[in-house]
């Protein structure tokens, strides 16, 4: 099973998907260290771009045809990137499960992204002026929903884990 997650920057994404991939004994790809790995390498010539998402998807597929489960965790914000990890899914021949992320307490949310520190060596986290205005394209009906304005982060794993239960 691929376990597609998505949110802004400080909504507790990563945080949720690390602690379900722990008890799940899952796989988890972060796009956050791919990234900042490719900008370490030195090889870059501009921007990282879609390289990040695209090695992502690749490191996912791979793991998934071993059998694995794969928690992919990304901003995931626009739409071109969700089908992108449903045809990783489709292509390994697996289950897809599409989560978003957010914090309906902006007040919350603000606070989180202005005292969190980074926890991958070298990332620089966007400020929240930067998240207030990023182009965030909007879900559907698509995905669970998970509020962390509302849940803790065992509650929403309790909650994620009924989910895939049920599937």
């Amino acid at each position: 099973m691929l376990i597609i997650f998505g949110g802004l920057p400080g909504s507790g994404k990563t945080t949720i998907a690390q602690a379900l991939a722990r008890q799940l004994g899952a796989v988890h790809v972060r796009v956050d260290t791919v990234e900042q790995t490719l900008r370490d390498s030195g090889m870059l010539q501009s921007e990282v771009g879609p390289a990040g998402y695209m090695v992502a998807y690749a490191v996912a597929e791979d793991n998934l045809m071993l059998g694995n489960r794969v928690v992919a965790d990304s901003v995931n914000c626009l739409t071109i990137t969700r089908d992108a990890w449903l045809s990783v899914a489709a292509r390994a021949g697996v289950r897809a499960i599409e989560i978003e992320i957010v914090c309906s307490d902006k007040a919350e949310h603000r606070r989180r992204v202005e005292t969190r520190a980074s926890d991958v060596p070298g990332l620089v986290k966007p400020s929240w002026a930067e998240i207030s205005v990023r182009h965030y394209e909007d879900w559907g009906q698509r995905p669970v929903r998970i509020d962390t304005a509302t849940l803790g982060v065992g509650e929403a794993v309790s909650a994620l884990v009924a989910r895939l239960d049920a599937r």
